[in-house]
């Protein structure tokens, strides 16, 4: 008998690791903001971005999902140049970026405060790939102020792309703004 519930508590004790590693490795909200109505002309809403609605909870997040050899997100349209929706010039190189250059924003868990920075990253999707510069945050910790164009925090798991990846991966431009893909350092 005392050797069954030596092995049963075994058994135990390794699904409890298991359960506690893989809720570890999951990327849960770190909190939540309260959206307020842009000033009039204040949102950018190129590239269909969204502007956040007054009193509309938004969440934020601290992380991303894990990396993997192909990690997948969501790869959204952004523009990178002055006047553009992606806001003021790029975190990485206080410069803005031509749309016709492969650029990309990582939601800030990747982005890891700044470590992928002017690093290049490969994007699969579409049956196609291409190798993109990350040279900006998208910011999933905060959103709804003139900082974020009065947009909504970024998601998790975003690549936020500049036209000329979704060119790179052949996606017709009537069906640019969101496509699931994976990606991986380069």
């Amino acid at each position: 008998m005392k050797s069954f519930f030596a092995k049963g508590s075994v058994v135990a004790i390794l699904l409890l690791a298991i359960f506690l590693v893989s809720e570890a490795q999951q990327c849960r909200p770190s909190g939540r903001i309260r959206g307020r109505k842009p000033p009039p002309g204040q949102c950018n809403k190129e590239d269909d971005s969204d502007c956040c609605k007054a009193g509309k909870m938004y969440p934020t997040y601290t992380c991303s999902p894990p990396m993997s050899g192909n990690t997948q997100a969501y790869l959204t349209l952004n523009s990178f140049e002055a006047g553009g929706d992606g806001g003021g010039p790029s975190e990485c190189d206080g410069q803005y970026h031509d749309d016709n250059t492969p650029v990309v924003a990582l939601s800030t868990g990747w982005y890891n405060g700044g470590s992928r920075c002017l690093n290049n990253i490969k994007i699969n999707g579409n049956g196609q790939s291409v190798v993109a510069m990350v040279v900006d945050e998208c910011d999933s910790t905060e959103g709804c102020d003139a900082d974020h164009d009065y947009q909504p925090p970024c998601p998790n798991n975003i690549v936020d792309a500049s036209k000329a990846v979704w060119k790179a991966l052949g996606v017709s431009e009537d069906n640019w703004g969101g496509l699931d893909i994976t990606w991986s350092d380069a």
